[in-house]
């Protein structure tokens, strides 16, 4: 009787396959269909796919930033931008850190500087018969200023909705995430002054998107492995924590 061939065990198949329960034990719900953590970190692309992306969303980070300007020279698509962005930033930082100018100083002493540069020039202009500086006319129309006071109005609103209900208890998750916020806001601002925080949250602002635009597989990838691991902990612990519970109730009943 010839042999028979060799039984090739499948990939996982420890990990997949439920086994049966003894006579008398019932299975575990889940159990046998668990992979572990150690396969998940050896074999991510098997699992997860070469394109996913977190909370099954579709659209680009471009499209995300809203698509314009903004999310051009966020994204560095706009080189001279966004390096002109973070010279300025950084030129700025170094006046205000290493000069020891402040804000309002060094604002009105570069108002001062152009507005005499500007005099100086038209009465130069005037006595030579020569072209006054090629200042364009500066105005506001009245669209304008309404359709940005309609803007303003709109983000108010929605503000002094938000604190209504904070304060009229309406909304206690929104409270605690206010409330959150604000105090981070107040640690980080204990740690360092204004400037610097602005400064550094534009560098973060300027490469965290561009980075995660370039390796968006590969960072999505990776954070739903990790959320997989996280629920699969999460499972044990909660059914860990229900044994103990009705050992506690046990050891009540008993006593």
């Amino acid at each position: 009787m010839p042999a028979a061939p060799p039984r090739h065990s499948l990939p996982c198949e420890s990990h997949s396959i439920p086994h049966p329960a003894r006579p008398g034990q019932k299975r575990r719900e889940g159990q046998g269909s668990r992979f572990s953590p150690i396969l998940l970190r050896r074999a991510p692309d098997r699992f997860m796919g070469s394109s996913a992306r977190l909370s099954g969303r579709k659209r680009s980070v471009h499209e995300i930033l809203g698509g314009g300007i903004l999310a051009d020279v966020v994204l560095w698509r706009r080189r001279d931008a966004s390096i002109g962005i973070v010279l300025g930033m950084l030129a700025a930082w170094l006046i205000f850190e290493r000069s020891g100018y402040t804000l309002l100083s060094f604002v009105s002493n570069v108002l001062l500087l152009l507005i005499s540069i500007l005099f100086t020039w038209a009465k130069a202009a005037a006595i030579l018969n020569r072209l006054p500086p090629p200042i364009p006319e500066m105005h506001l129309t009245e669209e304008v200023m309404n359709e940005a006071a309609v803007r303003m109005r709109s983000h108010v609103n929605m503000a002094l909705l938000a604190f209504q209900d904070i304060a009229l208890g309406k909304d206690s998750k929104l409270f605690y995430r206010v409330a959150i916020s604000l105090w981070l806001i107040s640690i980080i601002g204990g740690l360092s002054d204004f400037l610097t925080l602005v400064y550094t949250s534009l560098v973060i602002i300027l490469t965290i998107p561009v980075l995660y635009e370039r390796y968006e597989d590969f960072i999505d990838r990776y954070m739903k492995l990790a959320c997989m691991e996280v629920q699969m902990y999460k499972r044990t612990y909660a059914e860990y924590f229900q044994k103990v519970k009705y050992w506690i109730v046990d050891k009540k009943k008993l006593s």
